[in-house]
């Protein structure tokens, strides 16, 4: 296996990169949505949503990401849904992924933070966003997924993280 050193955002105009996405969430994670709400994602909040692509340009992970429209509470982005294929874990692309689409959120929308759903039982995501991504617990809401189990919602605070950087990847 090559390293995947290649993401950009997600192309509307190629279809295959929400059927690649969908895929990649199906073998992935147990949420999984129907081809409208990539729809949905793309045609409302296109500059969000970004694909990593291995050295033969299949897609091997993405982010799924939106603008809450919550006119009382400040801008802020909510990640959909992450993904990454199993070989291609512990690579950093997860990481890029949310960095190119939380860059997004700030520069194009003024979103002062950026908030996600996890199962309390899953350690490794949970690990992820807490240890690497910076990502703190907000909340636990009770019961959020279809099987019952409760959700960490976690939030990272985007205010002043990527002003003066370097703005290519």
């Amino acid at each position: 296996m090559e390293y995947c050193q290649n993401s950009r955002q997600f192309s509307f105009s190629q279809v295959d990169d929400l059927l690649s996405m969908q895929n990649c969430n199906l073998l992935n994670l147990p949420e999984n949505y129907q081809m409208k709400y990539y729809f949905y994602h793309a045609l409302s909040w296109p500059q969000l949503s970004y694909v990593a692509e291995d050295h033969k340009g299949r897609i091997v992970g993405y982010v799924l990401a939106k603008m809450e429209e919550d006119p009382s509470d400040d801008p802020h982005g909510h990640i959909t849904s992450l993904s990454v294929m199993r070989t291609y874990r512990r690579l950093g692309i997860a990481e890029k992924l949310m960095s190119q689409s939380q860059r997004s959120m700030v520069e194009v929308f003024g979103a002062h933070y950026v908030s996600l759903h996890v199962r309390k039982s899953n350690r490794a995501a949970l690990s992820l966003y807490k240890d690497t991504l910076k990502f703190s617990v907000h909340d636990i809401e009770k019961k959020y997924y279809a099987d019952g189990e409760d959700a960490f919602a976690m939030r990272k605070d985007l205010k002043g993280l990527f002003k003066d950087e370097d703005t290519e990847f």
